[in-house]
């Protein structure tokens, strides 16, 4: 394997030094990154070398921070880009495309590809014992991948998680700590026991190198895409770091001549009961400053965001924007990915749905121009955030004159729904897709009920 990695450097005041389980700078508490010897990763680094390795993220091993082979992490990553033409008609995109980030993960997040590089230092260290401070994904990402290396792993959350998010990370065996307060207290609490015990604690003394691994996430969009590079990419924040990452991972492809350079827009999504990245965006600040968070979305739930300032500064370099939809529309994002493409999303990609929808109702999108969405996590992960909503279409008795709805047909129009033979797909999930089938469907869409029983043609 070629070691590349030749140390760390501040991100703000630009100091180097050596590659160790630190913080921060300690000359000015500013975030820090590898240094990458590129004119070494240029010579096993090429389109082809890298085709003929496992589809996982460390088919990217040059331009990832290790000094070995990696030991954790194997089949994570090289998650699907998806067309999504149907969710483009709706959101006025012509050329749209999801990141499906919770396909091929042992946890069903993109955390697993940040753990797989932190924990795989945190071996290269001797360190035997892992943790984090979470709002949920990184909590069960980490449990899961410290099981698999054989790492004791210490677990703190804030007490209100949701419970689908803390039984994802007990069954692991970690050890599982709820603390009163939101993520930003345990986030400080984390800090404290770097200093007292020297955990990695991957988002604290380990954060230069777990953060790399979001690189990987911009390094198969170029692949996927026939390494070019999209036009525009839409990607959720909470600390922030995922998209200066993905930006890093596009600048890196240029220089190394595996991509064509071309322009490039980063946009970020937050909710509005946290938005303190986009708020600063919109009112022309250079530093975000801290909210106290009031939102469903519990992934992005961070007020005061470590790399708040660094992930501005990259929408502004790229030309990008950012928007904060309310719990509301990040609902109703959930269930349109769901209803156009089949893919059910976490709170954080409802909220990349619709800022999307936000952005290109402004004109964020010129015509025919590529569009990524950033869907990082599986929906099973916050269905309390669809609670309260009947799934039903109709509750009947087991009876088949209840089968043979009553009800007068209504039939949708085209705007609506496919008729039989259309090459339009139906704006609603229906039990059996139209071309084939002759399906009488009455009512609105919230509340069909077939009137007849389908029939073949």
């Amino acid at each position: 394997m070629i070691n590349a990695v030749v140390g760390l450097r501040c991100k703000e005041c630009g100091r180097d030094q050596a590659k160790e389980p630190v913080a921060a700078c300690p000359e000015c508490w500013g975030g820090l990154e590898p240094l990458y010897d590129l004119d070494r990763v240029r010579r096993t680094f090429t389109r082809e070398a890298i085709a003929s390795r496992p589809a996982d993220l460390w088919r990217y091993r040059e331009l990832l921070p290790l000094d070995d082979e990696p030991t954790v992490g194997r089949g994570t990553g090289f998650t699907p880009l998806l067309p999504a033409p149907r969710l483009g008609r709706r959101l006025g995109i012509r050329d749209l495309w999801v990141k499906y980030d919770a396909a091929c993960h042992p946890t069903l997040s993109f955390k697993d590809r940040l753990v797989a590089v932190a924990l795989s230092k945190a071996r290269e260290f001797g360190m035997d014992t892992v943790g984090c401070a979470s709002t949920g994904n990184l909590a069960n990402a980490v449990a899961a991948g410290a099981a698999a290396a054989g790492l004791r792993a210490v677990i703190l959350v804030p007490e209100d998680l949701e419970a689908a998010k803390l039984v994802g990370s007990a069954v692991y065996g970690a050890t599982l700590v709820g603390v009163r307060g939101n993520y930003d207290r345990v986030n400080r609490l984390c800090t404290e026991i770097v200093e007292r015990h020297g955990w990695g604690i991957v988002n604290v003394n380990l954060r230069a190198y777990y953060a790399e691994g979001s690189k990987t996430v911009g390094f198969e969009i170029a692949e996927q895409r026939g390494w070019r590079l999209p036009g525009h990419v839409v990607v959720p924040m909470a600390g922030g770091s995922m998209l200066t990452k993905i930006e890093r991972a596009f600048r890196q492809l240029v220089e190394l001549g595996l991509v064509e350079a071309r322009p490039f827009r980063l946009h970020g999504a937050q909710p509005a009961g946290c938005a303190p990245i986009s708020g600063a965006w919109k009112a022309g600040l250079a530093q975000p400053r801290p909210v106290k968070p009031d939102t469903i979305v519990r992934s992005l739930a961070i007020g005061d965001p470590t790399d708040g300032a660094a992930a501005l500064a990259a929408i502004r370099r790229t030309d990008g924007r950012a928007e904060d939809p309310g719990d509301d529309e990040v609902v109703d994002g959930i269930r349109l990915l769901a209803e156009t493409e089949g893919l059910f999303a976490e709170t954080a990609g409802g909220t990349v749905v619709a800022a999307a929808q936000r952005l290109a109702r402004a004109g964020a999108f010129a015509d025919g121009e590529p569009v990524v969405l950033q869907i990082s996590g599986q929906g099973m992960k916050t269905v309390e955030a669809l609670s309260g909503r009947p799934p039903f279409a109709a509750v009947i008795d087991a009876r088949i004159s209840d089968a043979r709805s009553p009800a007068p047909r209504s039939y949708p129009q085209r705007s609506e729904a496919s008729r039989c033979g259309s090459s339009e797909e139906p704006r609603w999930p229906t039990p059996m897709r139209c071309a084939g089938w002759r399906a009488w469907c009455s009512g609105t869409p919230e509340t069909w009920w077939w009137s007849s029983p389908p029939s073949r043609e």
